[in-house]
């Protein structure tokens, strides 16, 4: 059994964007249930959804048997949850709040065994080599992990070409949220001023020849990034798509005279 390639990380080196979906429920079954949607790529949220490492591991396993590719968001950038969420078999992160290049770097460290980094060594007790089954994983793991950093205030703007020129980064993602927040307009991501603050920062991304990402729930907008060049856009969040079904037909029927 050999250790696969990151299909996903090769994919972003090329133009053209991989149309993912958020997943905040924090649970397996919901997971395995988007992944039969067909999206290039799903993202497991354990920075404002309720995930803690198992019920990552049970989203990994869920969706595992679909071509959808997984993506960890993880609540902070540390080395010793970053190393845990490795061994549960992710192989795509995604780490929010990045504010400077030196920051970047020690992810990359956190992300890479030795030599090229600091990660612990313990694959015969973890699901990423199979529990030993994949005898190359060693010596593969550094080349199939890919790093993506999230930029999202106006500081980290403002340190964007640096932390875009880390090698070890392959993508940088923009918090539209937190990144309006931080520029006056909380609740309003689609001001024209953080509006032009996003087009310039995926301009930079792709100029420094790494993949720019974002999150965008507008069709419009969306459309609009890919437009630009943006190689991974989440275009809707499962919790999101639900509660506005569920509320939907709520008020058909309950409009109509039918309690609910």
């Amino acid at each position: 059994m050999r250790t696969p390639a990151n299909t996903f990380k090769q994919a972003l080196t090329a133009p053209g964007a991989r149309i993912g979906l958020w997943l905040g429920l924090a649970d397996p079954y919901a997971a395995e249930l988007c992944a039969t949607a067909g999206f290039d790529w799903l993202l497991i949220d354990g920075e404002h959804g309720p995930n803690d490492l198992r019920s990552m591991l049970g989203a990994l396993q869920a969706v595992a048997p679909y071509p959808s590719h997984p993506v960890v968001r993880i609540p902070q950038g540390d080395a010793v949850l970053i190393k845990q969420v490795l061994e549960i078999g992710a192989t795509t992160l995604l780490v929010p709040m990045v504010e400077t290049a030196a920051q970047a770097r020690d992810l990359v460290r956190a992300t890479r065994y030795p030599p090229q980094g600091v990660r612990g060594v313990g694959s015969g007790l973890a699901r990423s080599s199979r529990w030993g089954a994949r005898p190359d994983y060693l010596q593969q793991a550094n080349d199939s992990v890919c790093l993506l950093v999230q930029v999202e205030t106006a500081s980290a703007l403002a340190q964007l070409d640096a932390i875009a020129a880390v090698e070890g980064v392959d993508g940088v993602f923009i918090g539209p949220a937190d990144l309006s927040a931080s520029m006056g307009h909380l609740g309003d991501p689609g001001h024209p001023d953080v509006q032009r603050a996003i087009d310039s920062a995926i301009d930079r991304i792709l100029a420094a020849g790494k993949a720019p990402g974002i999150l965008a729930v507008d069709d419009a907008l969306a459309r609009r990034y890919i437009g630009m060049g943006v190689r991974f856009v989440a275009v809707g969040v499962e919790a999101t798509l639900l509660a506005r079904a569920a509320r939907a037909l709520a008020t058909r029927f309950t409009a109509a005279g039918v309690p609910p």
